[in-house]
């Protein structure tokens, strides 16, 4: 299992709901942008360079919310 697949897992476990796109961008560079969101309303979506940076990145956003119930330091995206 990858890592980004763990990740998602986990997120899963707590009710998320995620999906993600890759694509290109005008200069032929590799995107991929990642989304969760739950029946509460909460929503978060990034975009990164590589699929791992990209979930990684959502994980980081959804533990700095506010109902998370583990404190941390990181940015969120609402």
């Amino acid at each position: 299992m990858k890592y980004w697949e763990i990740i998602a897992d986990n997120l899963k476990k707590r009710g998320w709901s995620l999906g993600y796109v890759s694509a290109l961008d005008s200069e032929g560079r590799p995107i991929f942008v990642a989304d969760a969101h739950r029946g509460d309303g909460k929503r978060f979506v990034v975009r990164a360079d590589e699929k791992l940076t990209a979930f990684l990145e959502l994980e980081s956003a959804i533990r700095g919310s506010p109902s998370f119930t583990h404190p941390c330091r990181h940015r969120t995206y609402d």
